[in-house]
């Protein structure tokens, strides 16, 4: 390798540290802690994946996505699934317009860059099924036309996974079309005490004569350090992130373990292969190398894997955790 192309990289990596320090640096004037669940965002949005966060509500999920997106000036939308919403709500639909007397195209919230599916599993299967074409095609289909959706398109869908009543369960075949699943955790005591000093902080927002108290929504900056063309840029540079040939294979056969393994019922689809190799590029890139190392395997598998595959009953009964096969697996591969 040349001088010049040393200097290359090194200049590809440090832009990288660089891009995910300063949409950190960015969310965090807005949101304490959650640093993992920003570089899991950051990842989604480097590889054109899409990420379902899991948790609790009040753990600052559409906050968190919603500061991401101003940190890169992206064009957001936020659709609150219910039991009577309608795939028109999400992709749009035709409507007759009384003067022409012809059907004309009404865009739904899906024509975007960043798209907030919360709580997507309070919507019906029918409903889930609408962002499957989205999700995979980045197009939807309205009447007899097909529309492509902006670039970049990112949906990020969050779940209650504690709260049942009035929930159905994703299907498999969305599931998989989940890139990652990340579970958000309480903030510590320390993050928690900074949340709330924060929110004494908040002042009156005026609206003529009468006021309301402001939100940590109102407090999101609305300068943007980056465009979309900067993280076009970014992502551009993560491909250029080296994975060697051992590294796929030991990606591949992580896949192939899953499906063999005696206690899982449902095993891992070559999209987790793939999500696991291109993950690991966006994290390595962040992280301001250009290659890919077994820790960026081990700290995606996780979320990469577990969402995708499902326990036998018997291991059930037993009282046995995906995380616990995981580990097992993960144990073969050292």
């Amino acid at each position: 390798m040349t001088e010049s192309n040393i200097q290359s990289d090194t200049a590809t990596s440090g832009a990288g540290s660089t891009f995910a320090g300063t949409v950190s640096a960015s969310v965090a004037r807005t949101v304490v802690g959650q640093e993992v669940v920003v570089e899991r965002i950051l990842i989604a949005l480097l590889t054109g994946g899409h990420l379902l966060l899991e948790g609790v509500p009040g753990i600052a999920k559409t906050l968190l996505v919603q500061a991401v997106g101003r940190a890169i000036d992206l064009d957001f939308k936020r659709i609150q699934f219910t039991i009577d919403l309608l795939p028109s709500d999400i992709v749009g639909s035709e409507i007759l317009d009384p003067d022409s007397g012809s059907f004309r195209v009404h865009k739904g919230p899906a024509f975007t860059n960043l798209l907030l599916a919360d709580e997507i599993n309070r919507a019906s299967p029918k409903v889930q099924s609408a962002l499957l074409e989205a999700m995979q095609e980045r197009k939807v289909s309205i009447g007899d036309t097909t529309h492509e959706l902006p670039a970049p398109f990112l949906v990020i869908a969050t779940q209650n996974p504690v709260e049942q009543a009035g929930t159905f369960e994703l299907p498999e075949a969305q599931l998989d079309r989940f890139m990652l699943r990340h579970r958000l955790n309480y903030p510590t005591f320390e993050e928690e005490t900074e949340v709330v000093q924060r929110g004494l902080q908040l002042k009156l927002k005026r609206q003529g004569d009468g006021a309301i108290p402001m939100t940590a929504f109102d407090a999101i900056e609305e300068e943007s350090p980056y465009r979309i063309k900067d993280l076009t840029a970014a992502m551009e540079s993560v491909l250029a992130v080296h994975v060697s040939d051992v590294f796929v294979r030991d990606c591949v056969e992580l896949v192939n373990l899953t499906r063999n393994h005696p206690e899982l019922e449902l095993g891992c689809s070559p999209r987790a292969a793939i999500a696991l190799v291109n993950a690991s590029r966006a994290r390595a890139y962040i992280r301001g190398r250009d290659y890919a190392v077994p820790e960026d395997f081990l700290a995606l598998a996780e979320d990469v894997v577990l969402h995708r595959v499902r326990l036998t009953y018997e291991a059930l009964a037993d009282g046995r955790r995906g995380e616990d096969v995981l580990d097992e697996i993960l144990a073969t591969l050292a």
